[in-house]
């Protein structure tokens, strides 16, 4: 069997890096890796496929013009799978600028090189061919306490990285509407799960936690986000590439709302249980509340009724099942993180987090 070559942009990501580990695992595609290996990309993650066969892994940016065609023309992929992104709210309206050339003017440059490529492309390969972009329900806005977000919410981005996000959106739904090219776009509830850099809320409370520092709860917890654990979505998106409807969107969730505060006192309630010789516990006790950040979305829901109706996928685990095994993880791969904070980008860890 001929396996099928997928280009993956943004695979030493968090998700990017699950999602191309989970096809090595599964050994029916080979993988074109490619990440600029910005802060939150980290080449430890792909350690254990460093040689695979049917991993390439290529350092450059979505904004490197000829890299890209380079790639396309020599690797002649079946599909592109599009994770790279900044996507850290905090950094985004501390400096907006990185996120406005990755997550749009990268998005632009991918479809352009996507669309002069499929052009070339046989009839039957045309045919074939798919671009799936991976978004975020953050391009929705913020719900009140009743509500979900479908395929059809009006877009209502209240930060930068949210509206850079809604303009890479914007642009995918545009190239298949003018060009035809063969799209497909996921818009996704917050991910958990190994692997993540630790400025995201899941990760960074349980170092903290190990440590014996602060667990910094943005104004009192309140916010409330859908937790999607990052294996389920990388099954989401092979669901999609495989079998999606050209054009169409996809919503991804979890169906697990929970507040931060919720959230945070099971992370504590877990790492009590499974890290019962820790001199911080009861964690919980570490729990400080710290001013809200500006323009704090209160609620974010997923309906995701639609990609299970189409196309058959349900999340398999609960967000209880899913943060146990996450918190093992951390706790059996403190070498992993330690590199992660050891780096030199890493001064927003620990004084601020992003639940996504």
């Amino acid at each position: 069997m001929n396996k099928k070559t997928w280009l993956v942009t943004g695979g030493a990501g968090f998700i990017g890096g699950n999602f191309v580990l989970r096809q090595m695992a599964r050994g029916e595609v080979m993988v074109i890796n490619l990440d600029a290996l910005t802060y939150a990309g980290n080449l430890a993650t792909l350690s254990g496929i460093e040689d695979h066969p049917d991993h390439h892994f290529v350092l450059g940016s979505l904004n490197d013009q000829p890299l890209l065609g380079y790639l396309l023309e020599t690797w002649q992929p079946d599909a592109i799978v599009n994770f790279a992104a900044e996507s850290h709210v905090d950094r985004s309206i501390d400096s907006a600028e990185d996120f406005v050339q990755t997550n749009l003017v990268g998005t632009f440059h991918l479809l352009e090189a996507a669309r002069h490529y499929w052009n070339g492309l046989s009839v039957e390969k045309r045919a074939a061919f798919r671009f799936l972009h991976v978004s975020t329900d953050e391009v929705y806005g913020s719900l009140g306490e009743t509500g979900l977000f479908t395929e059809t919410t009006p877009y209502q981005p209240n930060s930068p990285y949210s509206a850079t996000k809604a303009g890479s959106d914007h642009l995918v739904r545009a190239w298949h509407h003018t060009y035809g090219l063969p799209v497909l776009t996921t818009n996704c509830s917050n991910n958990y799960g190994p692997y993540q850099y630790p400025e995201k809320l899941i990760p960074l409370m349980i170092q903290n936690a190990l440590e014996g520092k602060a667990l910094p709860v943005y104004g009192q917890g309140a916010n409330i986000r859908d937790w999607l654990y990052v294996e389920d979505h990388c099954r989401a998106i092979e669901c999609v590439l495989e079998n999606g409807q050209p054009g169409e969107v996809y919503n991804i969730g979890g169906h697990n709302e929970k507040t931060n505060l919720e959230v945070v006192h099971t992370l504590c309630a877990l790492l009590d249980e499974l890290a019962p010789d820790s001199a911080q516990g009861p964690h919980r006790q570490l729990i400080q509340f710290v001013t809200d950040r500006p323009g704090h979305d209160q609620r974010y829901a997923i309906d995701a009724g639609k990609i299970q109706r189409e196309l058959g996928w349900v999340p398999e685990e609960t967000f209880e099942t899913g943060l146990r095994k996450t918190v093992q993880w951390y706790l059996d791969n403190g070498e992993w993180v330690q590199s992660v904070i050891n780096d030199c980008h890493h001064q927003w860890i620990k004084t601020q987090y992003d639940e996504r």
